[in-house]
């Protein structure tokens, strides 16, 4: 049987005229629905709300546990697959004349501060401490908690979490894209990348289908990051004196950020994020990925240099060596709950861990893999699979060691007392910073945190405004008008607001968990397309096809045919 050449164009229906001339109704106006529809809900019914996420949420976790698990464990086996197939890793993300739009510093800097800058700046610290405290190792009776004996387990946990395994999910989503855009000259949109299995259906509903549940997925995924981030940065903003405001206490005594701190903290966040959307990748976004980068490597070097840096580095080095071994077991185990104390509490605390995680990483795929993509052009596959990945990943594993072993190494002294421990997973970094230092050097350093967690909120959201309206515009990035802009910001501080004030965080994780779940299905299929497409033009090349799009002014106008 004949090859039949690649696919190389997908017409996609986009507004000629009017407020949304460029973009694809369809998609837009239908996830429009759907989030202005979720944040009505929630500020209008926040118990029925919180109510109804949480028994979906509960319905997922014990159904589709194994589910998460193994596709995880799929993007994590394809990704090094194809950076160590040599017919795949020599492929250029592009034509042979393509290079690399942005130097490799760049290029690091906005990859890891979109992917998971926030998130580490509170889980660097939280995350040890949690799993110093407890693990499934405790839960088993293995270990004793919050002792040195627990203090290798805690890192293993903490780096299955944080390492290969998210960057496997942000990569296969960014190397499909940036394969079936560059390499094919398809939109820079999600459904292109499922084009070896569906073909010129995706120009209609069913691709219609794929980016409605990208835009979804990746509102929700943004929503959990930047929940986490809001939290932190309004315990920073308390830290440094904007007053008790900022907080509320129930009836039981507990405090937790008031609706008038979640209302301050959006605005500042949002605005700012509005702003550098509005000024494009190669300007605003650039210019802050450059400064959180720089400030992080300040924090780092502080950490080095007054932290447990011998704790540190042996929490690392250990750690690694612990995690690489944990690898095949973490990665495959499901725990189900059993009717039996120790399997139940197991399968709770994967449910509210590692599943929580993985689909935390899958719906933030969408926003960090068609960024990926969009900053990628020019590379080749084992570059860019090495390098979204490796790069990033020892990066946090090196956070999670000098951050969080200071504060594991303050508490097993007893120099800290508690002090760490007993605060709240917002607060923990600052906590740790008043126990380190005196009380003008602690103010000092949360000032820098503060500044450095804004920019990388900042960072995230206009990211994630620019490629919601990329996918919304059918892979293309030129009509970014205004409205739709401030449409993206707004309904992003809404959702996390909304959710944050109808049932705190868990509620913003409850529906972060269910947006997950359709999109891990379209990722499962853009990994298996990859595979399919990179298979075929192997066969291409030995029959001396070509495998690359070639412009229409060379050769008038392209062809569809099935792939």
């Amino acid at each position: 049987m004949a090859i039949k050449p690649p696919i190389t164009d997908l017409p996609i229906r986009v507004a000629k005229s009017g407020f949304y001339r460029g973009f694809t109704k369809d998609v837009t106006i239908t996830a429009k629905i759907l989030v202005g529809g979720l944040i009505l809900w929630a500020v209008a019914f926040p118990d029925q709300a919180a109510g109804v996420l949480g028994a979906l949420n509960s319905i997922i976790l014990a159904s589709f546990n194994y589910w998460y698990v193994y596709s995880v464990a799929f993007f994590l086996v394809l990704c090094f697959a194809l950076a160590l197939w040599p017919a795949a890793g020599r492929m250029k993300l592009g034509v042979d004349e393509d290079k690399p739009e942005f130097t490799n510093f760049s290029w690091f800097s906005m990859m890891f501060g979109a992917g998971i800058g926030i998130g580490m700046l509170t889980f660097a610290t939280a995350e040890p401490m949690y799993h110093f405290a407890a693990n499934p190792a405790t839960i088993q009776g293995l270990t004793e908690g919050s002792t040195a004996g627990n203090v290798r387990d805690a890192y293993i946990w903490s780096f299955t979490h944080w390492g290969l395994a998210a960057w496997a999910c942000y990569a296969i989503v960014g190397l499909a894209l940036a394969f079936f855009s560059y390499r094919r000259g398809l939109p820079l949109t999600i459904r292109s990348a499922l084009t070896p299995i569906f073909g010129q259906r995706l120009s209609g509903p069913v691709g219609h289908v794929v980016d409605i549940v990208a835009v979804v997925a990746t509102v929700l995924g943004v929503a959990q990051t930047l929940g986490f981030g809001v939290e932190q940065f309004i315990s920073g903003l308390s830290r440094i004196g904007f007053g008790d405001w900022l907080f509320s206490v129930n009836e039981a005594g507990e405090r937790s950020s008031s609706t008038l701190g979640i209302i301050f903290a959006l605005i500042i966040i949002m605005g700012a994020s509005t702003l550098s959307a509005l000024s494009g990748v190669g300007k605003g976004i650039k210019w802050l990925s450059n400064i959180n980068m720089g400030l992080s490597f300040f924090i780092l070097a502080f950490f080095l240099l007054f932290g447990s840096t011998f704790f540190g580095a042996q929490a690392l080095l250990v750690g690694l060596f612990d995690y690489l071994v944990s690898i095949p077991g973490n990665f495959l185990t499901v725990w189900a709950a059993d009717g039996t104390e120790t399997g139940d509490a197991l399968a709770s605390w994967q449910g509210g861990w590692t599943i929580f995680y993985w689909a935390w990483w899958i719906a933030f795929a969408p926003f960090v893999g068609v960024f990926l993509a969009r900053i990628s052009k020019g590379r080749t596959i084992r570059e860019y699979v090495l390098g979204a990945m490796m790069i990033p990943a020892v990066m946090c594993f090196v956070w999670f060691a000098l951050v969080g072993g200071t504060a594991i190494d303050l508490e097993l002294t007893g120099i800290a007392d508690g002090a760490i421990a007993g605060a709240g997973q917002a607060d923990q970094l600052f906590a740790m910073l008043s126990v380190m230092l005196s009380d003008g050097l602690a103010y000092i350093m949360s000032v820098v945190v503060v500044i450095l967690l804004l920019t990388y909120l900042v960072t995230s959201a206009d990211s994630a405004v620019l490629i919601i309206n990329t996918i919304n515009a059918a892979g293309d990035e030129g009509p970014k008008a205004r409205p739709h802009i401030l449409f993206w910001g707004a309904a992003l501080a809404f959702v996390v607001g909304g959710l944050i004030i109808a049932g705190g965080l868990g509620a913003i994780q409850t529906a972060m968990v269910i947006g997950a779940l359709p999109f891990s299905l379209v990722m499962v299929l853009m990994g298996l397309s990859l595979i399919r497409a990179i298979y075929k033009d192997g066969q291409r090349e030995k029959l001396g096809l070509p495998t690359t799009f070639v412009s229409d002014e060379e050769t008038g106008p392209a062809t569809a045919p099935a792939e």
